[in-house]
Parts: structure tokens; sequence; C-alpha cells
């Protein structure tokens, strides 16, 4: 009897280590899975150093390519446990698209919560920069909103569209003014392209139309002039009224233009550094050196800078300027050929010395 009570006071106690045990490792693990979840949600996870971050999430984007995007941009220190509160928050059922702002200090949980909610969407800022072609506007257009590929490219090649707007295909590309507009996410192709008409309308001050219409140029004739301007001269801005009265001078005598920003953009090689011979036989109206007057349209979308120079150009009478043998990115004026062919055989000489050959 005596044993028996022993047995069962032995098995009672083993039953009692058994369950502590289990029951202490149960605590441990939920100790630290309730720390690991602490951390994975809360812990800072967005580190930018000071610099703005956004991310883009365009209309259908799912949620792995968002998450892919968000980690392409290098700010995220723990990739894993991001995607894996992305997948605990359920991310994949609610993207919604838009511009957002990835804050440095970030936690996993905050961040998902404010792609999922749309709380921390930001406008847009569009800008145009670098911009030549029609095709290189619709690109910049389509990239920006949440506009269907090509749609912008069927608006600015259309006829009847573009006389809608008071522009032709080509001249179009003057209603878009250079500078920073802040646009909704949702804003649609044709709503934008309105918006660009107001801004181009409130550019076009009865001031500045007054100055157009002393040098009889048209709005599209100024802006024309000044994408060639900003091309010959695109470092310092100082200068552009001066080139811009160079041009002048010349139209007004029935010269040719013979600009080379127009020879290379007649033979759309842009990788021309040096116009030669066979650059300049290339038929297009926009080879100035061909053809007398204005091109038909902008070479590129000018700054309100090269616009303002052409509207104020400097009074001289120059009539040939070339790039300085220095490299400065100034240019030598002349008012004959002969004083022009000077600059221009030591401005060659100086490229043929730096091997520059085309």
């Amino acid at each position: 009897m005596a044993k028996t009570r022993i047995d069962y006071r032995a098995k009672a106690l083993k039953r009692r280590n058994r369950f502590a045990y289990i029951t202490g490792v149960i605590g441990l693990l939920l100790v630290t899975f309730s720390y690991y979840f602490y951390q994975v949600f809360y812990t800072p996870n967005v580190e930018t150093k000071g610099k703005p971050t956004y991310v883009v999430v365009r209309r259908g984007e799912t949620a792995k390519a968002v998450l892919d995007s968000i980690e392409a941009t290098g700010v995220i220190v723990d990739k894993l446990s991001l995607r894996f509160v992305a997948r605990l928050l359920k991310y994949e059922q609610l993207v919604k698209p838009g511009r957002y702002e990835l804050k440095d200090g970030y936690t996993n949980r905050q961040l998902i919560n404010d792609l999922r909610t749309g709380s921390n969407k930001l406008p847009l800022m569009l800008t145009f920069q670098n911009i030549r072609l029609r095709e290189d506007l619709a690109r910049k257009l389509a990239t920006t909103i949440d506009a269907r590929p090509g749609q912008f490219d069927s608006l600015l090649s259309s006829p009847s569209y573009t006389k809608s707007l008071g522009f032709d295909t080509t001249s179009v590309l003057t209603m878009f003014i250079p500078n920073t507009y802040e646009l909704a996410w949702n804003t649609s192709a044709t709503n934008l392209m309105e918006r660009m008409k107001k801004e181009y309308e409130k550019f076009w001050t009865p001031a500045r139309d007054a100055k157009r219409n002393a040098l009889n140029l048209s709005r599209a004739e100024v802006s024309t002039l000044a994408s060639i301007v900003e091309a010959e001269q695109q470092q310092h801005a100082d200068e552009r009224p001066r080139v811009a009265g160079v041009y002048l001078n010349r139209l007004r005598r029935g010269m040719k233009l013979q600009a080379d920003p127009t020879v290379v953009y007649a033979n759309k090689d842009f990788s021309i550094k040096r116009v030669l011979n066979v650059h300049l036989t290339k038929d297009s109206p926009y080879n100035t050196y061909k053809y007398a007057g204005l091109p038909p349209g902008p070479i590129n979308l000018p700054s309100i800078a090269s616009i303002d120079a052409v509207l104020n150009p400097e009074s001289h009478d120059y009539l040939y300027f070339c790039a300085k043998e220095d490299f400065s990115g100034y240019h030598a004026f002349a008012r004959n050929e002969q004083e022009h062919l000077v600059n221009a055989r030591r401005y060659q000489a100086a490229l043929t010395r730096s091997g520059i050959m085309k």
C-alpha cells in the first residue's frame, strides 16, 4: 500500500514537472513570438537618411510589384519583415494607386497601412525636362498620371483634337510651358491637356503678348525661336538675350538662321557634337541651313527663361556667333562673316585638338 502511494506521488510530481516544462516552453515561445511580432510591426524599418523618397503605385499593379518598387528605392532596412507584415495585413487585397512618400522612421505597419488606405497619398508634381520629340512628351505625360499607354500620343497627333485647343499637331508642343504643376493622381488625359491650355493662357500675359507683337512673332514662333536659343545656350542663361538678338537680326534681314541645333534635330541624332557637311545636306524643314525662316515647330520645350530672352532680346548688330574655343560655354559674336570665320576656325581647331570629330 505504501509503495503504491509513493508511486502515485512520484508520477504526480513527474506530471507536474512535465506540465511546468511545457508551460514554460509555451510561455517562452509566446514571449519570443510576441517580441518578434512587436519588432516587425513597430520597429522603424524605413531609413531615408533625410532624402525625400517616393513610390508611385499604378493602377492594376500587384502587391508584389509595389513592394519590389519600394525595395528598389534602397530605404527599407529589413525587406523580409516588410513582406511578412504586408501578407499579414492582406495588402494584396487593397492595393490603391497613387504617389506615396516613404517617410523616415516609418514602421512596417505604418507603411502598409498608408498603402492600404491611401491616407498618405500625395499630389503628383509634373515637370518638363529634356523633352525634344512629341513621343517623348507623350511618354512623360503617360508615366506621370494614371493614363493608358498611347493615350497622350493619340491626343497630340490628332489634328481635330489639337485644333480644338487652338494648335496643330506640331505647334501643340508650345502649349506645354516648362514649370512644376501639381496634379491629382486620377487626372484624366483630356483634363491634363485642358489644364496645360489654361496654364498656357495664364503664362501669355498682356505684357508678354505686347512684346511678341512688337517683334512681329506669334506665340508659337516665340517658343520655336526660344527652343533654338535654349539649345544653343544651355549653360549660361545670361547670354540667351544676346543669342536671341542674333537670330532676330537674321530674321529681319531675311537671312537663313543656320542654327546647328536645328540640324541635329533634323537628323534625329542627338549624339552629334560636331555638325559636319554631311549633316547639313539633310532635307528637312527643320534644317535652317537649307530653309529660311523659323522651323515649323520647337526643337525642345524651352524654359520660361529662354522664352523671356526672346521677348527681351539684347539690342545689337551681331549676325553670327560660335562657341568659344575655351569651352567655357560662352560664345564669340561677330558682325560680319569675316569676323565669324576667324572665330569659327579657332573653335574648330580646339575641337580637333580635343579629339571631337563628330
